[in-house]
């Protein structure tokens, strides 16, 4: 793999983590409940580290890192859409589902990223990052989960 092609891996990566950090700021603020607010804010600030982290990769590979998330990104992720929401009773619930949604698309492009040839410093970096990812994905999946079992009941 030559280094345009890794910075472009690594650019889309950032750039994905970059959306999750936006996302899951603007989530902490509509949520109601506090444990909500606290694990978006947390997972915000663990997006931000991974993005920066993955911004040193690519100037250490000669290229120019991209500094916030994309439009198209933000939109995929259903993240701009939150506040769009008329939110009811069960508004965490729609919340949790716009970040179960976000999680599921970033997961499938570090899936992507990790299908490469990627150097072993870098795959071990990016691997890092997914399982932390998956980690938090699981998470997610549990809190929307119960809020759904709540909002049945």
């Amino acid at each position: 793999m030559n280094n345009s092609e890794l910075v472009t891996i690594l650019n889309d990566l950032a750039e994905t983590c970059k959306d999750g950090e936006l996302g899951f700021s603007q989530c902490a603020g509509h949520a109601v409940d506090d444990e909500l607010k606290t694990a978006f804010r947390q997972r915000a600030a663990d997006c931000r580290a991974a993005a920066l982290t993955l911004q040193e990769l690519v100037r250490v590979h000669g290229g120019h890192a991209d500094k916030s998330g994309s439009l198209t990104g933000a939109l995929h992720r259903g993240w701009v859409g939150v506040q769009s929401f008329i939110l009811d009773k069960d508004e965490d619930k729609v919340i949790l589902e716009a970040c179960n949604r976000g999680e599921a698309v970033a997961k499938a492009r570090y899936v992507r990223a990790l299908a490469q040839p990627l150097p072993e410093n870098v795959r071990l970096i990016v691997q890092r990052q997914y399982e932390s990812l998956l980690q938090s994905y699981a998470g997610i999946s549990a809190l929307l989960a119960r809020y759904r079992l709540r909002s049945e009941g």
